[in-house]
């Protein structure tokens, strides 16, 4: 996956890299809690982290916004789903309250950048109905591109 002169990948999509960055941080979380809440609750948060970078990415190799989209949609419900699993963690005493709210910010940015990233999809949808390798501006406030390079580590 070299950075230059290649075809874009899901690793480009800022969505997926801010969904990826949410898994890591939370699964470094879960690895606190205490072990009795192995099987419960840290076992519960990881799977519903990992799903938001996963749906993003087999969205991604539809090929179709349509798709596209509703692979997002279930990304942006495990990306909440993961947010009240965090208001477990943070009632029961597992994390401190600034825990949560760093955490709860990386969730809700990954949340506002996904959400962009299915307006332009729809808006995509709606134009033109066709298939397309998505590379036009998407977002609010700043986002003008969907793609950015992709993390360092996944460069081969």
């Amino acid at each position: 996956m070299e950075s230059m002169g290649r075809s874009r990948w899901f690793v480009d999509l800022k969505a997926w890299q801010k969904a990826r960055a949410f898994r890591k941080a939370i699964s470094s979380l879960a690895k606190g809690f205490p072990v009795e809440e192995k099987f419960r609750l840290a076992d519960q948060i990881i799977r519903s982290s990992r799903g938001p970078s996963a749906n993003i990415a087999e969205g991604y190799g539809r090929f179709h916004e349509k798709d596209n989209a509703r692979f997002c949609r279930m990304a942006s419900g495990s990306l909440n789903e993961t947010l009240d699993h965090l208001t477990v963690a943070v009632d029961e005493g597992y994390i401190s309250t600034e825990e949560f709210r760093a955490h709860w910010n990386q969730g809700e940015e990954a949340l506002r950048v996904l959400h962009g990233y299915i307006r332009y999809l729809r808006k995509i949808d709606a134009e033109s109905g066709m298939v397309s390798d998505p590379a036009a501006s998407y977002g609010d406030e700043g986002e003008d591109d969907i793609f950015t390079d992709p993390p360092v580590d996944l460069i081969f």
